[in-house]
């Protein structure tokens, strides 16, 4: 049996996350085959279900699990990307967290969008013309789409040319990663209206229309985010439960 008791530093959902990764890429389970069922993999790894339900979310939010609706859940990659590197996942209010990350994306990412512009080399062009393709296929067809999310924004950072840039990814991926798990496909239509419109400036090397796409992009989401806030807010307010 599969023990999570070890990680005692971390909270047990995320204990149970990193046992159910090390479980797949020991047994080893590989991509398109299904793993077991919530009762199986409550009784392996000695916790509840809710738990397991909390682990399976967190893999695919990292692009290692699907869950495919009355068939089960499958792994679909063994290859997770590395989205919080800066540990703030520890932060425990993740609305905050988002509008936080939100500020720093505004301060920079329509910036980077427009060196993008300038610097970016054609081979690049074609590798960020393909991930915008490659999201809205995933996104539409209510696949787990934030692994891809996150290439095409580093590919767009990576593009400027810039060291520091680099330096910032990882604040980049987990904005988007932490957007994603707050809303889900709540604003499908304006992110790819919008990761549409950047890719197109970009190919132009239309560095002021980049700018302003990108800028869209970052108001849609932080929109989204005010107004599950707001709502949330309004529910906690007595008479309204």
């Amino acid at each position: 049996m599969y023990s999570s008791e070890n990680r005692n530093k971390k909270p047990l959902g995320a204990r149970t996350e990193d046992e159910l990764m090390k479980y797949i890429l020991q047994e080893p389970v590989e991509p398109g085959k299904k793993i077991p069922n919530e009762f199986e993999l409550a009784e392996r790894f000695g916790v509840g279900r809710s738990t397991i339900r909390e682990a399976v979310k967190g893999l695919v939010s990292r692009g290692i699990l699907e869950v495919r609706r009355g068939s089960g859940t499958y792994v679909i990659n063994t290859n997770s990307i590395d989205v919080d590197p800066l540990g703030f996942g520890k932060i425990e209010d993740k609305f905050k967290l988002a509008l936080d990350l939100f500020e720093v994306r505004l301060m920079i990412e329509p910036e980077i969008a427009a060196l993008a512009c300038r610097n970016a080399s054609g081979e690049e062009l074609k590798l960020l013309k393909r991930l915008c393709d490659e999201t809205e296929q995933l996104y539409r067809s209510s696949r787990n789409h934030i692994s891809k999310d996150i290439e095409f924004h580093t590919c767009i950072a990576r593009c400027s040319r810039n060291q520091v840039v680099e330096t910032l990814i990882p604040v980049i991926n987990t904005a988007v990663y932490t957007f994603a798990n707050l809303t889900h496909h709540m604003l499908m239509e304006e992110t790819l209206k919008t990761h549409r419109a950047v890719t197109d400036a970009v190919l132009r090397r239309d560095a002021v229309g980049a700018k302003c796409a990108m800028m869209m992009h970052l108001t849609y989401n932080r929109q989204a985010i005010m107004k599950i806030i707001e709502e949330k807010e309004d529910r906690a307010m007595p008479g309204n439960n």
